[in-house]
């Protein structure tokens, strides 16, 4: 569906002409339909900048505004009611007067507000830009690869001794918020005996702490009784522990006993910064709870708040901050002077992300060095390379530190990250199922190494509320990870002959192979996780290679077609087949033959591809157990007369189709894959319904129909569905009721049905008396009396109402 078709057919127009048909006509509904008209009308001229500047808009964000258009052609029916509605049916017309409120609560919260609706007009300028800026992201590689000698290693050394103690004048507003929320944590709140700050290595922390402590201000309130110590992973416990005793008693050290901190009762106001913190066991003996005195934890680990009442988390420089500081280490001066080339200073900086360490070592490092020196350093910066050993040496085997300590499996998961395009959002989903194939752990172990990798600043987990909770869907979370640390799980992992290391990848998007894989070519690649990342592959740009470890295969490529490569039929013991399409629009994929010798895939995840037709005459994939197609062409993989599911995937135990626009039915054949326990059929918006014996998926537990606008019933066989414990039915907006079957579901735990604007009547509390195993529901507020009713029945249950919010970061997808 075109945008202008979307919003400009007869939606918004026809909505429009039947408010002012409502409010002309003075009825009870004035008051919405008025809102409604406003809020709508405030839409308009972003319609009309979008109608007029020929976008076409990528799938995900297109479907995104299908749903709010699903809402739209929800309030002209709703409008069509009222108009029709008598004065004299009272119930009818209050029932009406409630849905009119929620549907101006809906619109309200989409558009929130004009600045917010704005951001709709500014899609079309993104159509030429999108591909322009990925490119540019793909091809910048991390900061940490430069370097000059001498002037690397004094600099790191100087940064190392100092503990980033000072930044050379430098000032910068991040510097002064930090500061003054810090200095608030201990001097305004009595209730903080414990403050922490946290980031990543070479972010800055130790740099804020020192600020902190020479601030006036803070010196004062603790009457320059301020003991600064570096903790380090290897600390002598008993020495500090005597070195803060002696401090804040005013005796020696080693007057110091264990006795006496608790005979010891308050003394004068006294700060211990703690800094370089790595263990929780470490921190826990080095606090001492004692009236008056606080103390103040850098670490690069988030701990307890028990243990630490409250942390600032300290954020990468901006723009102008980080050029204060790399020109303060590369011309002594907090801005470009005169006789510099702009641009190209304008252009090391942007490669160094905002991270301080990175600013001052690679500032310092060009130093006194002629512009040809710089031109250099910056073509090799953007393809990756080294300016010189050292830098490579100190820096990242610096940061590496942060990695070292980590448990062998968790280390191992960082490393995995590297497998992964720079400057993309990696699916949670994909880390999981990787994880889970190569690692032999479960899911809930995945998802607690991500946590404790997010907590340690080696990656950041960008989740929804959902996140974690039982049943939760993991393909809508990503990762992210700064460009710095996943350098160092790239340096980490290119250790070694390319023959014999663990992951095999590509740094960057390249237009074809490494030349190192097609020199070594002759021998056997002996890798675990094998990472490709190019543009267009022919069948011409692959050359044979062979891979008898190798697990997972991860494809990435931006472009409308693709050979997959024929190296697939030597991956004897692959797991796991990422294929992510980075382009605007979905390719197609050439070579599905490939798939007649993964006799033990057990994982296939395709993204923005149009899936091949499947058939029987398919090579079955025997031991596949999950397949997840995202943002896919699917109508011709599943045609329903030709496909046989149980015969090509005998073991799928998990189907994921999520953002798949042409998905109308699913095969009746799903039906009969006995094995299958969690089935997700989500931002399907031409769903229309479900196969009548959708109740022979006896071992089923988890179903996901979540905003499948079209779909406007559930089968009456749901109910036959003895082991589903969750059901999924959020912002199916046309969803007419929930099936008096439902009841049946006695393994039932969770049900979600937010935004589901038909439902406004549940089966009687006696139907569903049997949901004993209820544990919790999330409803709207018009049903949300009548579940509250069924507790006095079920026990244990908990409903609750959504909250109620929209968010349109969409747009920066």
């Amino acid at each position: 569906m075109a945008l202008n078709e979307m919003f400009v057919g007869e939606i918004v127009t026809e909505l429009l002409k039947q408010l002012n048909a409502i409010s002309h006509k003075s009825c009870f509904c004035k008051s919405s339909a008025d809102n409604l008209i406003t809020s709508i009308q405030e839409l308009l001229p972003i319609i009309e900048e979008l109608k007029y500047s020929g976008v076409e808009l990528p799938a995900f964000r297109q479907s995104q505004l299908n749903r709010f258009s699903e809402t739209l052609r929800g309030g002209i029916e709703l409008a069509r009611k009222v108009l029709e509605s008598g004065r004299w049916n009272v119930y009818k017309n209050l029932q009406l007067v409630r849905k009119m409120e929620k549907l101006e609560k809906q619109v309200a919260r989409f558009i929130s507000g004009p600045m917010q609706a704005h951001l709709l007009a500014d899609v079309h300028h993104m159509r030429f830009e999108t591909m322009e800026r990925f490119n540019r992201l793909e091809q910048r590689l991390d900061s940490m690869k430069t370097g000059s000698g001498r002037r690397v290693e004094e600099a790191v050394k100087r940064m190392e001794v100092e503990g980033d103690s000072n930044l050379g004048g430098f000032s910068g507003i991040g510097l002064e918020l930090g500061k003054d929320k810090v200095k608030k944590m201990m001097i305004e709140r009595d209730d903080l005996n414990v403050v922490g700050i946290w980031g990543i290595g070479g972010s800055g922390k130790t740099t804020l702490a020192n600020e902190i402590c020479r601030d006036n201000q803070v010196q004062s309130y603790f009457n320059n009784r301020i003991l600064f110590l570096t903790v380090s992973q290897s600390p002598d416990l008993e020495q500090l522990r005597a070195k803060i005793w002696g401090f804040i008693t005013g005796n020696e050290p080693l007057n110091y006993t264990r006795k006496s901190q608790c005979e010891w009762g308050s003394g004068p106001q006294a700060l211990v910064v703690l800094d370089d913190v790595w263990s929780l066991p470490v921190l826990e003996q080095l606090i001492f709870r004692v009236p008056t005195y606080k103390t103040l934890v850098i670490s690069r680990f988030k701990f307890p708040r028990s243990v630490v009442n409250e942390v600032y988390e300290v954020e990468l420089l901006e723009e102008d901050e980080s050029m204060s500081l790399f020109c303060r280490s590369a011309f002594g001066q907090n801005s470009i002077p005169p006789t510099a080339n702009e641009t190209l200073v304008k252009q090391v900086v942007d490669e160094c992300k905002g991270l301080p360490l990175a600013l001052k070592v690679i500032g310092a490092s060009l130093q006194d060095q002629p512009e040809m020196y710089w031109i250099n350093a910056r073509k090799r910066l953007s393809r990756g390379e080294l300016i010189c050993e050292s830098h490579e040496n100190k820096l990242l085997d610096r940061m590496a530190i942060s990695v070292e300590c980590l448990k062998k499996k968790v280390k191992e998961c960082f490393m995995d990250l590297g497998s992964f395009p720079e400057d993309k959002k990696i699916p949670l989903d994909v880390l999981v199922n990787m994880w889970v194939e190569i690692h032999n752990i479960d899911e809930e172990e995945a998802f607690t190494i991500l946590m404790e990798l997010s907590d340690k600043n080696l990656l950041t987990l960008v989740k929804d509320a959902r996140a974690g909770e039982a049943y939760c869907s993991y393909h809508e979370i990503c990762v992210t990870q700064h460009d710095v640390l996943r350098d160092l799980a790239l340096h980490l992992s290119n250790k070694g002959e390319v023959n014999e290391r663990k992951r095999l990848l590509m740094p960057r998007r390249d237009t074809e192979l490494p030349r190192d894989w097609e020199k070594n070519a002759d021998q056997p690649f002996n890798a675990q996780i094998v990472s490709v990342h190019t543009g267009e592959m022919r069948e011409m740009d692959w050359f044979h290679m062979e891979f008898p470890k190798t697990e997972v295969l991860i494809l990435n490529f931006c472009s409308d077609k693709y050979f997959l490569p024929p190296f697939i039929d030597d991956m004897p013991k692959l797991r796991a087949l990422i294929v992510i399409n980075h382009g605007t629009t979905e390719a197609t994929l050439e070579n599905f033959s490939v798939f007649t010798n993964l006799a033990n895939l057990r994982s296939l995840w395709l993204e923005k591809v149009s899936v091949p037709q499947l058939s029987n005459a398919t090579v079955p994939l025997r031991n596949l157990r999950k397949l997840s197609m995202v943002l896919c062409k699917v109508s011709n993989s599943l045609d329903p007369a030709v496909l046989d599911l149980p015969q090509i995937f005998p073991r799928l135990s998990e189907l994921v189709i999520d953002h798949c626009d042409d998905l109308v039915k699913i095969p009746l054949s799903i039906c009969k894959v006995n094995s299958l326990q969690s089935l997700s059929l989500t931002n399907c918006h031409r769903l229309r319904e479900l196969p009548a014996d959708l109740g022979m998926l006896k071992k089923l537990q988890i179903l996901r129909l979540s905003a499948c606008p079209e779909l406007k019933m559930l089968p009456p066989s749901i109910g036959e569905l003895v082991g589903l414990k969750y059901l999924d039915i959020s912002e199916c907006v046309n969803l007419k009721c929930l099936p008096k079957e439902v009841g049946k579901l006695v393994s039932l735990e969770k049900i979600d049905m937010r935004d589901c604007l038909q439902i406004v009547n549940l089966p009687t509390p006696a139907a569903l008396s049997n949901l004993k195993s209820l544990q919790r529901v999330i409803c709207d507020d018009e049903v949300f009396g009548q579940w509250r009713n069924l507790e006095k029945i079920v026990p244990n249950l908990h409903v609750q109402i959504a909250e109620k919010w929209y968010s349109l970061d969409w747009l920066n997808s």
